[in-house]
């Protein structure tokens, strides 16, 4: 198994999570608070058996600008609402994404850089710190099923396997969604951490 690196453990991890059973949707307010948000069903099934062969093109639907809205949960139990912004595009012939991401209100900022490995025909999504510059190693593997990006990663914390999960859903022509989620058990249920709806800007 290999570990995650430092920063992009620090990005997936929470201490504490909204636990999501698979293919249960929970929806809780915190008190003053936002609604949590309610997981699709792509984060809450299982790993493909057989990943579908990614292709030059697949994330072409983020090429452009955006709005976001965040959702994160924070350590202890109550929901962060924030507003973020990204500009996005393909390079190589769809075989590169590149997604710079910004956060004024949060001091947060960074690039998401998505590589299609074209002999594995997988998808590998990497983050780039704005605070270090570094390429975090290994990045998360994944591929689009049933049109919906799923990456996954596996890693360990005091010893114990996590996996971490990200995924791309809910795409049209004017936004899409993107989550973030860790399970402790092997898959069988997964704790949502962070939620970003995408609107494309103008």
């Amino acid at each position: 198994m290999d570990p995650l690196s430092p920063e992009r453990r620090d990005c997936l991890q929470s201490a504490t999570a909204l636990v999501v059973a698979a293919g249960v949707s929970v929806s809780v307010r915190a008190a003053g608070g936002p609604t949590a948000p309610t997981p699709g069903p792509t984060m809450t099934g299982p790993s493909p058996r057989q990943r579908t062969p990614g292709k030059p093109g697949d994330f072409d639907f983020l090429s452009g600008h955006w709005k976001i809205h965040n959702l994160r949960l924070l350590d202890d139990g109550r929901w962060d609402e924030f507003e973020g912004e990204a500009s996005c595009f393909g390079i190589l012939g769809g075989v590169c994404s590149v997604e710079e991401l910004r956060i004024p209100a949060r001091k947060f900022s960074g690039m998401g850089l998505r590589l299609l490995d074209l002999k594995q025909q997988l998808w590998v999504d990497h983050w780039v710190s704005g605070k270090s510059g570094v390429v975090t190693l290994p990045g998360m593997n994944g591929s689009f099923e049933g049109g919906a990006g799923l990456f996954e990663a596996d890693d360990e914390e005091n010893g114990k396997p996590v996996k971490y999960r990200g995924v791309w859903d809910q795409v049209s022509a004017r936004g899409c969604r993107w989550q973030q989620a860790s399970s402790r058990d092997g898959g069988r249920s997964w704790a949502l951490n962070w939620s970003m709806l995408w609107t494309r800007a103008g």
